[in-house]
């Protein structure tokens, strides 16, 4: 495995005092690698669980011709294009059962939604286009449907022999259908990625304690927690550790015993105690970085180890919105990549800004802001208010990232600008 500090010597211009946003990502996503471990589970226990090999269908979906309509099944070549067609009905098919005679010309079938098709018929013609049905006859007035219509043809979902899901798929619930319609009752996934997470500072107090002068409520676990628990991970909560080397020794180790990657908010800031550096250094190859970024601009990344076990670390910073931030622009894709999920890009999208957006170009900034379509039907979007880094509700009330990139200044109203919705995301 590649050494951080090889990697970072690769990227050109490479300045840990002032890292582009995409560098950093791109030094991560090299850095870290994939669980291995594989077990196989039911299939509703198997949700939002990473599939661990291609699932390769044992049959074709569908498994013969069928209709899509409740209608009446016939040949293409019976139609007329400039008049009406009687045929007469010689049978009617049911889902589930079939017509294993041979329609002559000027026959047809009463069939039902997924029936089989009749050998010889190419073309349904949905029931409410007919005219002066019966048992025995129906009419079919010209131009109802083109030869060929509503009929589902054999495999045309999926192929016997063909993968029908790659590895590294996040099971969603059309994926837990789709694994149904193959008659597959257990599938291999990926093992859980254990995640254990705290946050650092002796002014740090946890829900249902007392607080004293000058110190806080913990808010970064509980955030941590929700975007931890949203992504699939296995979550160890590991409290609120005080800045004190011992302390700290025994979390780090603890942690990176117990999990594949380790958290922590607070404690990677100019000025915080420096042994808290000299503590993640010491137990591995931790980077310290200054990413040329708003907000969370400070942030440790590396690899420690204790007893022979080790685990990714991630130092977040302190302040409650930059601790989303960072997790969702750099953490995230990397315990993505860590539980063997192949992940999209986050969905960007344009929208037009109602107001002006000061910005200074060589940093990357994530403002907050809310998303909705102006009166005619573009997508607008303004920022909540003050965009301070410690303004948690600035994130709760807002509904998208607004991306303003790193050379990009200063935005005017009615300029384009980049937004990250948080929909399926937080």
């Amino acid at each position: 495995m590649n050494s951080l500090s090889h990697l970072a010597s690769l990227v050109s211009g490479y300045d840990p005092d002032a890292l582009p946003v995409a560098q950093a990502q791109h030094l991560i996503g090299q850095f870290v690698t994939p669980v291995t471990a594989v077990e196989k589970l039911a299939l509703r226990s198997a949700l939002d669980r990473v599939l661990a090999d291609d699932l390769v269908s044992p049959i074709d979906v569908p498994p013969h011709d069928n209709s899509a309509m409740d209608g009446y099944a016939l040949r293409g070549a019976d139609l007329h294009a400039t008049q009406p067609v009687t045929l007469t009905v010689a049978a009617t098919v049911l889902a589930g059962g079939g017509f294993q005679g041979t329609l002559g010309a000027g026959e047809c079938v009463r069939i039902m939604t997924g029936a089989p098709m009749p050998a010889g018929c190419d073309t349904v013609v949905p029931q409410e286009l007919t005219q002066d049905a019966s048992e025995t006859a129906v009419t079919i007035p010209p131009g109802a449907v083109k030869p060929g219509d509503n009929r589902r043809r054999q495999g045309e979902d999926l192929q016997a022999g063909k993968p029908a899901l790659r590895a590294g798929k996040i099971l969603r619930p059309a994926d837990l259908g789709l694994i149904a319609s193959l008659g597959i009752a257990e599938v291999p996934v990926y093992r859980r990625l254990r995640v254990a997470f705290f946050s650092t500072g002796d002014e740090l107090r946890s829900i249902g304690e007392p607080l004293d002068p000058g110190c806080i409520y913990d808010s970064n676990r509980y955030t941590l927690y929700g975007m931890l628990a949203r992504l699939g991970c296995e979550v160890i909560d590991m409290g609120v550790v005080k800045d004190e080397p011992a302390a700290l020794e025994a979390a780090f180790r603890s942690a990176c015993e117990n999990a594949d990657a380790v958290i922590t908010s607070g404690g990677v800031s100019v000025g915080d105690a420096d042994y808290t550096k000299q503590m993640m250094a010491t137990l591995g190859e931790v980077a310290f970085w200054k990413i040329a970024i708003r907000p969370g601009r400070p942030m440790a990344f590396g690899r420690i180890a204790s007893n022979g076990r080790s685990a990714y670390l991630f130092g977040l910073p302190g302040n409650p919105v930059a601790v989303m931030v960072a997790f969702y622009f750099f953490a995230r894709d990397a315990l993505l990549r860590m539980m063997g999920a192949y992940a999209e890009p986050l969905p960007r999208l344009q929208a037009v800004s109602q107001a002006p957006i000061r910005k200074k170009p060589g940093r990357t900034e994530y403002q907050r802001g809310m998303l909705s379509a102006g009166a005619d039907g573009r997508a607008t979007v303004r920022i909540t208010g003050s965009q301070g880094s410690g303004i948690l509700r600035s994130m709760s009330e807002a509904n998208c990232m607004v991306v303003l990139h790193h050379e990009q200044g200063t935005v005017n109203a009615g300029d384009l600008v980049e937004v990250v919705p948080f929909d399926g995301l937080l």
